[in-house]
């Protein structure tokens, strides 16, 4: 008797240790139309997806739906297509540099606007946040406009169009980076400068390792925006380098081979393993109710 009533009082304290141990009662609350709702939004959002692989697969000589029969033809001509294959190779050179370039300076503002109190810190917060808002397309033209109007020489010109994309990527470092300093113990900071450390060392030994999922989360979200940019790339690209949203736009414009729905597959299985990095290094529930005020 007193054996069962400690394993029931252990069962109990793990319980409130461990959230995650108890069963999600708002998940049990969820109706069925909403999952119903859900499962339709997927399928809706996953079938264009599905589309663009088996056209990619098509054993055909144009670009149908649905495919003539299932072969690698297209995939292997991808890699024998130098339009094709340096698209890719650029975006992804692109899609790394501009990530790198955002994670810093997003981490850098998220900590400005969490740690600092300021007046129009909500005002900057927003500014910060509005490349979300504005359609791309109004963004890229605004962005080559300037370039000319300015004349610093910036038009279609490398650094241009890595300023357009970190401009486009910013919020997302920004954003899941100021969710993990919310949830973080500032506590934990003040005992290390307590104990010794300075301001850098604090940070890169006690603040980083807490933050490092929020920040690891947006510099891969950064990639993904960055790897899939039309808008601003459309508008910023150089003449020589030409990222592969653009090389499928040309693509399709003149031709119909399904070589670009095989470039399609590349990149969708590179967004796909970038989307499940993300889901090992960052829970969700845990940004789940944060207000940036």
């Amino acid at each position: 008797m007193a054996e069962t009533m400690e394993r029931r009082s252990f069962s109990l304290f793990r319980r409130r240790r461990d959230p995650e141990a108890e069963p999600d009662r708002e998940e049990e609350r969820i109706g069925w139309p909403f999952k119903v709702g859900a499962w339709i939004a997927f399928v809706v959002l996953l079938l264009p997806v599905v589309i663009v692989v088996l056209a990619g697969l098509n054993s055909g000589d144009h670009l149908t739906f649905p495919p003539e029969g299932l072969s690698l033809r297209w995939i292997f001509a991808f890699f024998e297509s130098s339009a094709f294959l340096d698209a890719y190779v650029f975006s992804l050179w692109l899609a790394v540099v501009t990530m790198v370039i955002s994670t810093v300076i997003g981490t850098m503002a998220a900590i400005l606007l969490t740690r600092v109190a300021f007046p129009g810190r909500n005002l900057l917060r927003a500014y910060f946040l509005s490349p979300l808002i504005l359609p791309g397309i109004v963004l890229g033209l605004a962005l080559y406009v300037f370039y000319i109007s300015s004349g610093w020489g910036l038009a279609r010109t490398m650094p241009g169009l890595i300023i357009g994309h970190v401009l486009v990527t910013c919020p997302y470092v920004i954003g899941t980076v100021s969710a993990a300093l919310f949830n973080f113990d500032v506590t934990l900071e003040e005992a290390a400068r307590s104990l010794g450390a300075g301001p850098w060392k604090a940070f890169r030994k006690v603040t980083l390792p807490n933050i490092g999922p929020g920040v690891a989360a947006g510099a891969i979200f950064a990639f993904i925006v960055s790897f899939g940019q039309f808008d601003v790339s459309l508008f910023l690209s150089t003449p020589n380098y030409t990222p592969l949203p653009i090389a499928l736009y040309i693509s399709l414009r003149y031709t119909f081979e399904p070589t670009a729905a095989a470039a399609g597959i590349f990149a969708i299985a590179l967004v796909v393993i970038s989307v499940l990095i993300t889901s090992r290094l960052i829970n969700i529930r845990r940004f789940a109710g944060i207000k940036f005020s």
